[in-house]
Parts: C-alpha cells; structure tokens; sequence
C-alpha cells in the first residue's frame, strides 16, 4: 500500500474523531488543530493498531504531533 492509500485509511478513521470537522492536512495536528485529548488519541490509536495489524509504542506516540507524522509512522511500521 503506497502512501496515499495509508493516508485515505487513516483519514477515514479519523473521521468519527474530528467532532470539529477540521481539514486533514499532513500539517494537522492532533492536539492543537483536532483538539484531541489523550482518551481520544488512545481510542485512535486503537483504531489505528486494529486497521493496519501494527503496535505504535508509547515512545512513538510521543514524537507524532502531526498527521503527516502518523502516515509516515505508520508506512514505517508496517514495512
């Protein structure tokens, strides 16, 4: 699955998150632009893990503020 694809998936499952309807850019920020708090980010997480058969480590999730982070996060783990 090339990058696009991977970033339509997670778009989608973003979806049900983004109460405020914001524009998913890859510069869109989790806690900033979709105010994401942190039960949210853990049940979209989930979500994220559940879709692609991936594990994002506490340690990774730290360091992804961005949706572009995430696709390319999860490119990276899914090899």
């Amino acid at each position: 699955m090339d990058r696009a694809a991977t970033a339509e998936k997670i778009a989608a499952l973003i979806e049900p998150f983004n109460k405020k309807g914001v524009a998913i850019t890859d510069a869109a920020t989790f806690a900033g632009d979709l105010e994401f708090d942190s039960l949210t980010v853990m049940d979209f997480v989930a979500a994220i893990e559940d879709e692609f058969d991936i594990i994002i480590s506490m340690n990774a999730q730290a360091e992804i503020e961005t949706y572009g982070q995430l696709v390319d996060a999860v490119m990276k783990l899914k090899g």
